[in-house]
């Protein structure tokens, strides 16, 4: 049976693929094989060496100590795409607010309270200083053509907008799923200038923190609107405190605000609500928990963060799995290793990604933990595991 601790309250459709009869799931449990967490920081948690496998319910793992994961042969999974709609659905109402005025004059009207037959009356005369530009026919700049950032793309194009899209990476899934309606521009500096509304969609890695930044905002329309749904750190906060004040940035909606931001007229903070629907969240568990199924019970990866994609059917062989350092010469002695032994090699795979390399070997015959052992002490071998039939 697999043990699998949960480190936050997570959905319970988890239960529908992690089945009691073989998975003990919950809170408490110690010499856990995997484990499914949301927000909850893993950074100082000791992990033991039996851990296999770290599933992240959601996209970013800035909670997770992925390099430490990573030299202790520990898979860590997100789960991208799987809270899109949820966060595509908070951008365009990030854009509705922002673009009508919507919280200032809910907040006057509030303020009418007490006035009794004269509220009518005075909604009337006020209603004019809220007035705002419709997003029809206003242009959006979306860096970052992912799952959300396409998702965002294709609505905001659906309602009128003329949508420009920026992403040097962008996967040949992401460009199949893009309306053909979104110009692609291949310079950065070309959607700044052009855009009317600037939405984030990138992650927070060492390229990408501060993408907006002095230069960036003085290539910017006076008056852009920029929307950050995707990570705190993206933006240099000392360039865009300048911006919102002479006037580049007439509003910054955000989901990550901090104390100087809640100081300023226009800036709309957001709680972190991206992904706080109940679809989201289920929609989360379900990924999750489904990627570590496939890989306890049959070594499949997906949509792994540290080690190389290797999706794997279910087999009636006997299968031998190896996280190992990407070196010449490594897939030559597992097989030596296996001839030795006159073990008949029925299916190999063999992935990598940078520095790190996954082998899974389907064998015809049963083998021992002896030869496990043996293929584990081979050098710069990191983990090896056998999945019997």
């Amino acid at each position: 049976m697999y043990k699998v601790k949960t480190f936050n309250p997570v959905s319970g459709i988890i239960k529908e693929y992690l089945r009691e009869e073989k998975y003990a799931v919950n809170d408490s449990i110690s010499g856990f094989d995997a484990a499914i967490v949301r927000s909850a920081s893993l950074h100082e948690e000791v992990f033991d060496d039996n851990l296999l496998a770290i599933a992240r319910a959601g996209a970013g793992v800035n909670n997770i100590p992925v390099d430490r994961c990573t030299d202790k042969g520990i898979v860590v999974f997100n789960t991208p795409g799987a809270n899109a709609n949820g966060v595509k659905e908070l951008v365009l109402c990030g854009m509705f607010l922002a673009s009508r005025n919507i919280i200032p004059a809910v907040t006057w009207a509030k303020m009418l309270k007490g006035k009794g037959d004269e509220v009518l009356d005075l909604v009337e005369k006020g209603k004019k200083q809220f007035a705002g530009p419709e997003l029809r026919g206003k242009t959006l700049g979306v860096i970052g053509l992912g799952a959300i950032g396409v998702m965002v793309a294709n609505a905001a194009s659906a309602i009128g907008m003329d949508v420009i899209g920026f992403d040097p990476y962008i996967s040949v899934d992401s460009a199949w799923g893009l309306s053909r309606d979104v110009v692609r521009e291949h310079k950065l500096e070309e959607l700044l200038s052009k855009a009317d509304f600037i939405s984030l969609h990138v992650p927070l890695v060492d390229k990408t923190k501060g993408i907006l930044s002095e230069y960036e905002f003085a290539k910017m329309k006076k008056g852009v609107v920029i929307l950050n749904f995707a990570r705190n750190g993206l933006l240099n906060y000392d360039s865009l405190y300048k911006a919102l004040e002479d006037g580049t940035a007439s509003k910054y909606v955000t989901d990550f605000p901090n104390d100087k931001l809640l100081s300023y007229d226009n800036v709309i903070p957001i709680p972190h609500l991206g992904a706080s629907t109940p679809e989201s969240e289920e929609n989360c568990a379900k990924m999750a928990s489904k990627q570590l199924r496939n890989f306890l019970e049959y070594g499949s990866i997906t949509n792994s963060v540290n080690m190389p994609s290797c999706p794997v059917s279910p087999s009636e062989d006997c299968r031998l799995t190896i996280i190992h350092k990407n070196l010449p010469n490594m897939v030559g002695q597992f097989t030596a290793i296996l001839a030795e032994q006159n073990i008949n090699i029925d299916e190999m795979v063999n992935k990598s990604k940078g520095d790190i390399a996954y082998t899974v070997f389907d064998l015809d015959s049963d083998i021992d933990q002896n030869l496990v052992v043996k293929v584990n002490e081979v050098e710069e071998v990191i983990k090896t595991r056998l999945i019997a039939k």
